[in-house]
């Protein structure tokens, strides 16, 4: 991918910050992106979804997924199959490594070739106002991209529940897919074979907020919405901080307990010809709190043409509203300029359309 090899200037950890009593220029939101506190007391109940039923055929539970899909973009999965014994070994593992001593941590410092490793900033404009937070990006499928050598040796437990949880949660996407699939009126594996069939990609990025001195001027994740296909976002179990954008406001999410949080990427609304609509989100972070949340993202493969699924176009007057384009290059525009709202997707679409 054509990218930057390194970053335009200097990393700073953004966990070695925060003991600081002010807050760096660098992290200073402008006023109009800056979260109120107005913003941060709304809440609604989001879509909650049961996936007990999906293996017997849970016409309920394909009506549940597809609604929340395209009203929402996202939903909250209960009894989703995942063993939350995995799940809670697999989170303190990376809270441990999180906890290492930083120079540790920077033994795995990333670059913008690939994202992979210990990283604080996302996107390569020179002078960039900056999120707070810090991750730890890796690629899990295709296999061939996967190295464990570039994995955390630490805590030693880490590896192994990264290996089981990725397989896991795997499953658990295929599942939904079929869900989302059933729920357009196609085949139920038709969507997973746009995707790539059996070749999709997967990355994790596990995603560390540091308390923040001043979290009414910053943001641990600016608006953006995913550009991958699913996204199951494992959240803190004790600390709130993502907020989605529903109606034009901030709505935050309060995680249910042993649940996931899926949302919508830009693929699928691709695929479904906007009939899925992906959802713009974004983190707050808090004065006397850390945050720790890990992002599955379930990827089409990445060298093949993604465009509206034909079979949903066959209907009088229904037109392809986006062009197709490989996932490469996709998300290589995210990359270049880091999070920044649904600029990629819209803009897509208006390629689309004749005239504009």
């Amino acid at each position: 991918m054509d990218c930057l090899q390194e970053w335009p200037e200097p990393v700073v950890p953004v966990q070695s910050l925060s003991e600081a009593p002010t807050l760096p220029d660098r992290y200073v939101k402008p006023p109009s992106q800056r979260p109120s506190v107005g913003d941060a007391a709304r809440s609604l109940d989001i879509p909650v979804v049961d996936l007990a039923m999906l293996p017997g055929g849970g016409g309920g539970v394909v009506e549940a997924v597809s609604e929340a899909c395209r009203h929402w973009g996202f939903f909250q999965v209960v009894n989703h199959g995942v063993s939350l014994e995995l799940v809670r070994r697999f989170r303190e593992a990376w809270r441990g490594f999180f906890h290492l001593p930083m120079e540790e941590k920077k033994r795995y410092a990333n670059s913008p070739r690939t994202y992979e490793g210990y990283g604080s900033r996302l996107g390569v404009d020179e002078g960039a106002i900056l999120d707070w937070g810090d991750y730890y990006f890796l690629h899990f499928l295709p296999c061939y991209l996967k190295d464990h050598d570039k994995w955390p040796e630490l805590p030693p437990c880490l590896r192994e529940a990264t290996d089981e949880y990725g397989v896991e949660v795997r499953k658990l996407c295929r599942r939904v897919m079929r869900a989302l699939s059933l729920g357009l009126g196609l085949d139920a594996d038709r969507l997973q074979k746009a995707l790539g069939g059996d070749d999709e990609g997967v990355c994790i990025r596990v995603n560390f907020y540091p308390r923040c001195p001043r979290p009414d001027l910053a943001l641990g994740l600016s608006p953006h919405s995913d550009p991958g296909g699913l996204t199951v976002l494992l959240a803190d179990d004790h600390v709130h901080g993502l907020q989605v954008r529903k109606d034009g406001v901030w709505i935050t999410v309060h995680p249910l307990p042993n649940a996931f949080i899926i949302n919508v990427g830009d693929q699928i609304q691709v695929l479904s010809n906007a009939e899925y609509q992906s959802v713009e989100h974004r983190v707050v972070v808090h004065a006397k709190e850390e945050r720790l949340s890990v992002a599955f993202f379930y990827n089409p493969r990445s060298d093949i043409p993604i465009g509206p699924v034909p079979e949903l176009l066959a209907a009088p007057g229904r037109a392809a509203l986006y062009r197709p384009m490989t996932f490469d290059d996709y998300r290589l525009f995210i990359r270049r300029r880091g999070p920044r709202g649904k600029p990629q997707v819209e803009s897509f679409e208006a390629m689309a359309i004749p005239g504009t």
